[in-house]
């Protein structure tokens, strides 16, 4: 039993992984632009199918179109911010979740529009083929490189937030909005930088997502629920709280699929409210002023 428990234990922590890139960036453009994306999904939804299309020019190469297809979304997250988004910075939230929803409708249409309204499901890489022993029972190769590729990219968040320079802004601006601008912070360089990240995360989860999930048009729409779950479980802008959160959402779903499979799909929500009741900011938000 002991065995079966660590082994259901590694099948949610690669659950976690996408949940953990989805969340990511949408509690890091929250933290710094004060925007809600609801297109953030979508967003996750454009990477897997820019993924797979660069990954059917390049002969099947999984690996230049694991690199290519989060650039092609970020290149799309610098359009939305640049022409459209900066626009309502200063307005209204109802207009920036209002525009941000619109993104959804556009391009869920616009993916039916040029790959189809069909499901497809994409091969698992030769190099990534197979699966490891692990406590008697077999977990494909792929699940391992999640979980490795969810860790590097936490830790590359970590050292680039911590470490660099333009990290600090960022934390700055994150922190004060207002002090940062007066002390010569562009505050629009900042915003679209920070945007690109957030959307070539997203990008990332949708492109690591092809070999084990099938592709379809609404995709992002399941994902970008259980994101935004965790964003509120961790603390809206909390990085922090975006991990600890996928963690435990992503164990509460395999679990909760063994112990207690008819309230499996609550049981997220569940603790999500009981925590609110207590830390209304979330575990690793920060209480407003």
């Amino acid at each position: 039993m002991g065995r079966v428990l660590l082994f259901q234990g590694l099948v949610g922590l690669t659950e976690a992984m996408y949940l953990w890139l989805v969340a990511a960036g949408l509690s890091l453009i929250f933290g710094v632009l004060r925007v809600l994306n609801f297109a953030h999904g979508a967003l996750y939804m454009i990477g897997a199918y820019l993924t797979y299309a660069v990954f059917r020019a390049f002969g099947g190469n999984f690996w230049v179109a694991l690199l290519v297809g989060p650039v092609l979304v970020a290149l799309i997250g610098w359009v939305m911010e640049v022409f459209f988004l900066r626009r309502v910075y200063r307005a209204d939230v109802a207009f920036q979740l209002l525009l941000t929803f619109a993104f959804v409708l556009i391009l869920d249409d616009l993916v039916k529009l040029v790959f189809g309204p069909v499901y497809q499901s994409p091969p698992t890489p030769r190099s990534l083929s197979g699966a490891v022993m692990i406590f008697g029972s077999p977990l494909p190769t792929y699940h391992l490189f999640i979980l490795a590729a969810g860790g590097l990219v936490a830790l590359g968040l970590w050292l680039f937030l911590e470490k660099t320079r333009w990290g600090l802004l960022v934390r700055a601006t994150a922190a004060d909005r207002e002090m940062a601008r007066a002390l010569g912070v562009r505050s629009s360089r900042l915003f679209t930088g920070v945007f690109m990240l957030g959307a070539w995360l997203a990008g990332l989860g949708g492109a690591l997502s092809i070999p084990v999930r099938s592709i379809s048009p609404g995709m992002g729409e399941l994902i970008i629920i259980e994101a935004f779950v965790v964003v509120v479980l961790g603390g809206l802008g909390s990085l922090r709280g975006a991990f600890i959160g996928s963690l435990a959402i992503g164990l509460l779903h395999s679990y909760g699929i063994v112990f207690l499979p008819v309230f499996e799909l609550a049981l997220a929500y569940l603790v999500m409210a009981a925590v609110l009741v207590v830390r209304p900011w979330g575990l690793f938000g920060v209480r407003e002023a």
